[in-house]
């Protein structure tokens, strides 16, 4: 259930297995939407085991990671719950991956994670369901 404080500060959980990746994210999403808060993962499976108990709205997954692949977090969290807005932040640009991402429900945007390629995650989670 969506609190007045819930709804006017939403929260994005990161997932990537690079630090640096990760920190020029959170620094472009803090600029962008500065009363969002940020959490963050390194690795699909502390993602999938972050889910239930911190409820992202929006979550940005890379596709290579170290043991379970960003795809492979994406079907088990949509076990949780259907309604996540995810979006697939990869530099694995192939037509596959592109088709995976849409099988999964999710927005495909390219790395690098330069100021356009966050704004467009972040206008894919603030459009309508």
């Amino acid at each position: 259930m969506f609190t007045k404080e819930r709804f006017l500060q939403p929260k994005i959980l990161i997932v990537d297995d690079s630090s640096v990746s990760r920190m020029m994210i959170r620094g472009r999403v803090a600029g962008i939407q500065p009363a969002w808060e940020v959490i963050e993962a390194a690795s699909g499976d502390e993602a999938v085991g972050m889910i239930e108990a911190t409820r992202p709205d929006y979550i940005t997954m890379d596709v290579n990671m170290p043991g379970m692949s960003g795809f492979e977090a994406v079907e088990k969290i949509r076990k949780v719950d259907q309604n996540f807005k995810i979006v697939i932040l990869t530099a694995n640009i192939q037509g596959s991956s592109r088709d995976k991402a849409r099988q999964l429900g999710a927005h495909f945007v390219q790395k690098p994670a330069t100021l356009a390629a966050v704004q467009q995650a972040i206008d894919y989670f603030l459009s309508a369901p």
